[in-house]
Parts: structure tokens; sequence; C-alpha cells
């Protein structure tokens, strides 16, 4: 079955929330499970219209929290699949978080989910490709496969002698 590649625009995603005082802890910043919670949402969307299916998270790697995000703060969460595998794709998230009065804007956390294409019955089903077009397309593409044989290793789901993306990370050639 060939399914019908698309171009890397058609998956993206953005997605504004306003940092209300229920989404904070007791600093008055953004609660990071509350911000995971609407990053696995503004990706699902973006897998979904990708895969034009059902997406489930299989993953969430590589979230890296740098600078909080307080209340009253909006933040804008950019969503892009950068691979699709066989039944998996890769979105990479970049969280902005901008203060209206101040003007102020600053990148706040990035983050990499893997989805899962499902039918009706819950199984997994293939995917449609993705053909990167823009030079940092082409980047994240090259790296989703290095990124992906890591996640599979840590997962144990993988042996390191086979992932050729990695081999000289852990073995002497």
């Amino acid at each position: 079955m060939s399914l019908k590649s698309k171009n890397p625009s058609h998956s993206f995603t953005i997605m504004n929330e306003l940092v209300l005082p229920n989404d904070t802890n007791t600093l008055n910043n953004l609660m990071g499970g509350r911000l995971l919670h609407w990053m696995d949402i503004a990706a699902a969307i973006s897998a979904q219209k990708h895969c034009n299916r059902i997406v489930v998270t299989a993953s969430v790697d590589n979230v890296s929290f740098k600078q909080p995000i307080k209340l009253g703060d909006v933040i804008t969460i950019e969503a892009k699949v950068t691979r699709a595998f066989h039944t998996s794709v890769e979105v990479r998230l970049d969280v902005w978080a901008e203060n209206i009065p101040t003007g102020g804007r600053v990148k706040s956390n990035e983050a990499y989910y893997t989805f899962v294409a499902i039918d009706q019955g819950g199984r997994t089903i293939p995917v449609p490709e993705l053909v990167p077009e823009t030079t940092q397309e082409i980047e994240l593409f090259d790296g989703a496969l290095r990124r992906r044989q890591l996640r599979l290793i840590l997962a144990g789901k993988m042996n390191p002698i086979d992932a050729p993306e990695l081999r000289a990370l852990f073995f002497k050639e």
C-alpha cells in the first residue's frame, strides 16, 4: 500500500494558551505538568493532520525547561512533524512565553513527542511519508532517525549494535 507523501507545512500547528491562576504553582509559575498536557495536545493535532488518522502518544523525550513561564503570560506552542516512520511520526515542539504588557518574548521549552497512528480497532497502521523541503526541515528529518534509535535503545527495544546512526557512540570501530 502506497501512502501519499505530505509537505511538512501541512503538519504544522500553533496553539496559544493564557496562564491563569489555576495553571500555576505556589511561585506563580506555570506547572510543568500543565505545560506537558498542552504540548501533548498541540503535538497530537500536528500528528493527526499528517496521518489523517487518530494518533496516540508513544513517547515524550528531550523536554527541556529553559525559562519559567509566569502567571499572565501567553504561551505559544509550535508543533511540527519532523519525520514519519512506518506507523509513527516524530513531532518537534517549541514553546514561547510572552508577557503582553512588557512585550517580552522568550523561548521557554522544546521537546520531541512520538505518536503512533491507529485504526478504529486500536491497531497500528502505516502513515504517509514526509518529504522535507527546507534546509531546517532536512536537518530535523535527518536527526529524527538518530533520536528514534536513541529512544528505542533507552527503552530497551533496540540493541545499540543494531543502531547504525549511533553505533560510534557505543562501539569503537
